[in-house]
């Protein structure tokens, strides 16, 4: 048996691993046919270009009808030219804020474990869940200075919260929040702590392992965060508008100015500082889409 084995002819066995090698890998899929593949495009463009191409085309073309000399003129307008410097104000210090404790909260609960970690993950959520006219009217209740619950005592030390800046950077901080610890905390689980581990036992200390090792890892996570961060808070309108009262000149953003002005039948001024607004958030979306690293892009 075993001369037989030795001598046997091995082109006879050719064939048979040929077609093995020549065999096509085997698929976990179907592949649809051709036509649904193009129906489910046409379906996706559609409903984007509907839902969110279309409107703010129209949007920048109202605006844009009179030319740019009347968009420059709306924008120059006294109420209008206080709004916006509010409106840039209470985001610059609300997308600080959420940069700060976003980033504290994601070390938190990816790198620790603590009692009530699962509740605190779900209370993240609860800015994206309820109403931001719901959370405006929550901290009026919570601050108002003539029967809140801390309101009177804030006022007595002569620090005003509601009808104030305050007031309104507390309400945008409160419905961005989740936005930049929502993208940090997926990209710090994906890169674990190895790294941050043989940092320190090489004797790195904390502030050197988060700024050499952790945060170069999720470095594009914190950017994308708070561009959605500064784009959330240069939008918001039902909690700051329930917060400020709605002083023009005074407590009035940007996005309530366009609410006024619509109301008020200067269509021009609306549709001049709506366009405003859209293009600064498209912006800041392009830019960081055009200095990403194409090794960083899926």
């Amino acid at each position: 048996m075993a001369t037989d084995t030795l001598t046997a002819d091995p082109s006879e066995a050719a064939p048979s691993a040929k077609r093995r090698r020549k065999a096509p890998p085997r698929s976990g899929y179907t592949r649809e046919p051709a036509g649904v593949r193009w129906a489910l495009r046409v379906i996706t463009i559609g409903y984007v270009v509907m839902l969110v191409a279309w409107p703010t085309y129209l949007v920048f073309q109202r605006a844009l009808e009179p030319g740019l000399g009347a968009v420059f003129d709306s924008l120059r307008e006294p109420e209008v030219g206080h709004a916006i410097y509010l409106t840039l104000y209470i985001t610059f210090f609300a997308v600080i804020i959420n940069l700060v404790f976003g980033l504290t909260i994601s070390l938190l609960l990816v790198r620790y474990d603590f009692p009530g970690k699962r509740v605190l993950s779900v209370l993240l959520d609860i800015p994206l869940s309820i109403s931001p006219v719901v959370v405006g009217l929550a901290l009026v209740l919570v601050y108002n200075g003539r029967d809140g619950w801390l309101g009177p005592s804030l006022e007595d030390a002569g620090f005003q919260v509601i009808f104030a800046s305050p007031g309104m950077i507390m309400a945008t901080v409160f419905v961005a929040l989740p936005l930049v610890i929502r993208e940090v905390v997926p990209v710090l689980e994906e890169i674990g702590d190895d790294q941050e581990q043989a940092a320190r036992s090489l004797g790195a200390n904390w502030g050197q392992t988060f700024r050499r090792v952790t945060l170069p890892g999720i470095k594009w996570a914190v950017v994308y965060g708070v561009v959605l961060s500064l784009a959330r808070s240069i939008g918001e309108f039902g909690a700051v508008k329930i917060v400020s009262g709605n002083i023009a000149g005074q407590t009035m953003t940007a996005s309530q100015q366009v609410e006024d002005a619509y109301q008020n039948f200067q269509q021009g001024t609306a549709y001049a500082l709506a366009a405003l607004l859209a293009f600064i958030a498209m912006a800041c979306l392009v830019v960081v889409s055009f200095l990403r690293p194409k090794d960083d892009q899926s």
